[in-house]
């Protein structure tokens, strides 16, 4: 059974979780693993879907925040422009993304043949970490048909964690890290709603990891060294059933970068780290016909209760994605040591 945070006595924050404690707590939204694991190839695709419509037709008003911009993501340019997001998310490392952005595409225009033709071209999402330290990156082993399993394999309830799809060969402060996923309840006018995080991990230095209760894990014993360059990665979903505007949900999605620091994260130099955030209450009608359009939108002024669930549930899906997996050897023997042996030593 995989181990979580809770399990392990570990609470981040005050607000209560979700159901699932994840981000298919908001409705409509799925997720999905393609996972590669043999020899030196240790990698994957994770998908997420917004909803199970056509996104192209029904775009998601969306907004990112990119807290360090060492990275090599496809399609934020527009997201931060037009403030939607048109195809599902797909999560891989860095040198597998045209692949799966050729295969958001070619699924877009299966769905719509109109794309580029009558209508505009379509914006493909995706975003990436590197897993070289544990995977054969150079043999750019994921294909256009990993991304399309990863999109069929897409469903609500139950997230998979740990070393699974595009979290297969990340390393996080040290320890192995992965895919991890957290939610958060809030009641708003009487009514009950949520946010989520998932989080693929791929950064921070051996050491400076802080859990809620202070200790300051080592994969080695050892302590952090304040000198050693920080070259990681981390990318961050946010999705909620509240009515936002995308001014709204960018910032939400900069809220992630607070769950991160009280980890320990610094955001180095090297490192690539990058929230988007998305609300499945608002929808944009590609098709619309009429000039005005309305939206429903949260009171400006009840932001604070949306902007702790993002900081907690970004802080408990990281530790989250460190729990859930277990000791890996990828690429050439190189050993990860798993978090959650740390804890029970």
């Amino acid at each position: 059974m995989t181990k979580t945070a809770r399990d392990f006595g570990l609470t981040c924050g005050v607000l209560p979780q979700g159901r699932l404690n994840a981000i298919t707590d908001i409705a409509g939204v799925q997720v999905g693993h393609v996972t590669l694991r043999t020899g030196d190839i240790n990698t994957g695709v994770t998908a997420i879907l917004p909803h199970s419509g056509n996104l192209f037709r029904k775009k998601v008003v969306a907004a990112s925040d990119v807290i360090n911009g060492f990275g090599k993501s496809v399609g934020l340019v527009q997201v931060e422009e037009l403030g939607t997001i048109e195809t599902p998310i797909l999560l891989t490392n860095t040198l597998s993304v045209p692949a799966c952005t050729s295969r958001l595409i070619r699924e877009a225009i299966a769905q719509n043949p109109d794309i580029g033709r009558s209508t505009s071209t379509v914006n493909a999402l995706v975003c990436e970490c590197n897993d070289g330290p544990l995977n054969d990156i150079q043999a750019m082993a994921i294909t256009e048909d990993h991304a399309k399993a990863a999109l069929l394999a897409a469903r609500p309830g139950k997230v998979e964690q740990g070393s699974v799809g595009a979290g297969t060969g990340m390393t996080c402060f040290g320890f192995k890290g992965g895919i991890g996923s957290a939610s958060r309840q809030l009641t708003l006018d009487g009514s009950l709603y949520h946010a989520g995080a998932l989080v693929l991990t791929n950064f921070g230095n051996a050491g400076d990891l802080v859990l809620p209760d202070g200790r300051r894990p080592h994969p080695e014993g050892g302590v952090a060294r304040p000198e050693t360059p920080e070259k990681g990665s981390v990318i961050i979903i946010l999705a909620t059933d509240i009515p936002l505007e995308s001014r709204q949900l960018k910032r939400m999605a900069r809220r992630a970068a607070a769950g991160l620091a009280r980890l320990g994260s610094f955001w180095g130099h090297g490192s690539g780290d990058i929230s988007i955030a998305f609300t499945t209450a608002n929808t944009i009608d590609h098709d619309q016909a009429s000039d005005l359009v309305s939206q429903s939108l949260l009171n400006e002024n009840r932001m604070d209760l949306l902007f702790r669930a993002s900081a907690e549930a970004t802080e408990e899906a990281v530790l989250n994605s460190l729990l859930s997996t277990a000791e890996f050897i990828g690429r050439g023997g190189e050993l990860r040591h798993s978090l959650a042996d740390w804890l029970k030593a």
